[in-house]
């Protein structure tokens, strides 16, 4: 992703083909009947449907992060990004009419996902969850394994972070909010040098003009 974002053309297709090839590689039945699929329904991450739902999942999740986490975002600013973030969806593979181009319209089509019952989670993503949330084992990273948790409940929707088994209640939503209100105030403290990826930084000082010498 940092190279489809602040990589140049050659770089950007290059990450485009690696991102393909691992694709080519995924497909199957499913095992076991997850919600309104049945036992041995066939998948493939090449298949456009399936493109278009990962596309929205990670506009949505990054648009919500940086709001939450970072600064306020405005309708204009969703808007542009998921403009610009089109093509990639299309150069993997989505159809173009489908991918949405606006932050309304990339709700609606979420919410006709959820509402058509086409999103469920299966024992099998219940193990992933686990396994992405809980990368390293030992008690020293325990204290990250229970923040990345909450973090990731929080920002689910209601149904979805049931199905996935996660305990919310008036205890954990507060202590979601004060999370995310330290995690803002850490990130606004960290110079850039920390807080931005050095992609970022390099793509940052080819664009910023450079102010002209006195003399």
């Amino acid at each position: 992703m940092l190279a489809i974002t602040f990589g140049g053309e050659a770089e950007r297709a290059r990450a485009l083909d690696a991102i393909g090839a691992i694709h080519r590689r995924v497909h199957g039945t499913l095992p076991a009947a997850c919600g309104r699929f049945p036992a041995g329904t066939p998948y493939s991450a090449e298949d456009p449907a399936l493109l278009l739902w990962v596309h929205a999942t990670l506009i949505e999740s990054i648009l919500v992060v940086y709001d939450r986490l970072v600064a306020p975002l405005s309708q204009a600013d969703r808007d542009r990004y998921c403009v610009d973030s089109a093509d990639v969806a299309i150069a993997l593979g989505a159809r173009a009419d489908e991918v949405p181009r606006g932050w309304r319209e990339l709700q609606a089509y979420m919410d006709r996902e959820y509402e058509a019952s086409s999103i469920a989670v299966s024992a099998q993503a219940r193990t992933l969850a686990a396994a992405l949330l809980s990368p390293v084992s030992g008690r020293a990273a325990a204290p990250l394994t229970a923040l990345a948790t909450l973090l990731a409940a929080g920002l689910l929707p209601a149904k979805v972070r049931r199905d996935y088994g996660f305990v919310w209640n008036r205890r954990r939503r507060r202590a979601f909010n004060v999370a995310v209100r330290v995690l803002r105030l850490a990130r606004h403290a960290l110079p850039h040098a920390i807080a931005w990826w050095p992609q970022a930084r390099s793509w940052l000082r080819s664009v910023r003009p450079v102010a002209p010498r006195a003399g």
